[in-house]
């Protein structure tokens, strides 16, 4: 297995646990913690978990230079911070498949940002990969139905969720290029991200509701490892060799295996479009990766 297929599997290894999210978020939502409070949890937690890794291992990892710091502002505020309000805010204005589908325009602000900034090539490949994607989730999510219901505001703030959504990959592509390992973004990109959400939060409750138990502990930790320390170390570590928009096309797997996982775990029908959608999103994935003309 070369170096570049390693690449594309980390990504794809990253969509498969966002897309398991739903899995721990749904048991947090019914311990009584907001969307927000989760969203600092996973903030807060991963910068912790990393900073005690980095501690133990490689404490030159913290080391950054003044300079680079926008780059880690880039990808903790703007992109983690950003996208989550808007997502969230996106989520009150119209249905949860919309404001998916709206933030799932991110590949495109990927593809059309990381032409002038760092020379990839807008190719046909890319845009059919692009255009069967989200044909997929627009089936996937069951957003037909529900298109008329969208609001000029409703759009542009879901369009901000895709734009905020994109910009870890820019923003971490800049990090990579100037050297930092995957581990050193991550941390700096949560950490940065726990500051931006704490305003939107009550740290206070989130502590009560997690120290209630062991279980409870455990159940953060294992939330906090598999939906965002190892998805976003493999994402970027996969950014090393494969383009940001092919990137960002393979990741739209997430809602995909968010699906999947509501119709095993959660007893949720699957229905002829859903699975034309499945297809569709594999498709583009796989026509992404093909090499050659």
């Amino acid at each position: 297995m070369n170096k570049k297929t390693r690449s594309v599997l980390c990504i794809l290894l990253a969509g498969i646990l966002w897309g398991c999210m739903g899995l721990f978020v749904r048991p947090l939502n019914d311990r009584g913690l907001t969307t927000w409070d989760i969203v600092f949890l996973r903030a807060i937690g991963t910068t912790l978990l990393l900073g005690l890794f980095l501690l133990l291992t490689n404490r030159r990892a913290f080391r950054i230079k003044a300079k680079d710091l926008w780059c880690f502002l880039g990808t903790g505020l703007l992109s983690i911070v950003f996208f989550n309000f808007c997502y969230f805010k996106e989520i009150t204005l119209t249905s949860l498949s919309v404001a998916a589908i709206l933030l799932y325009t991110a590949p495109a602000f990927v593809i059309l940002i990381s032409a002038p900034c760092f020379g990839e090539k807008i190719t046909v490949k890319k845009l059919l990969a692009l255009l069967l994607t989200f044909a997929g989730l627009v089936f996937v999510t069951g957003v037909i139905g529900d298109a008329g219901l969208l609001s000029g505001r409703a759009i542009l703030i879901g369009l901000g969720a895709g734009l905020g959504y994109a910009l870890y990959s820019i923003f971490g592509r800049y990090a990579l290029e100037r050297g930092y390992s995957s581990l050193t973004i991550s941390f700096y990109t949560f950490l940065f991200a726990s500051i931006g959400s704490v305003f939107f939060t009550n740290p206070v409750r989130i502590y009560r509701t997690v120290t209630t138990s062991w279980q409870e502990l455990g159940l953060v930790a294992v939330f906090v490892l598999v939906s965002t320390v190892i998805p976003y170390i493999t994402y970027t570590l996969g950014l090393k060799r494969v383009e940001n928009g092919q990137a960002s096309i393979i990741a739209s797997v997430e809602p995909v295996v968010a699906t999947l996982n509501g119709i095993l775990w959660f007893h949720e029908s699957l229905s002829l479009w859903t699975a034309v959608g499945i297809l569709l999103v594999l498709t583009g994935i796989i026509i992404c990766n093909l090499r050659g003309k």
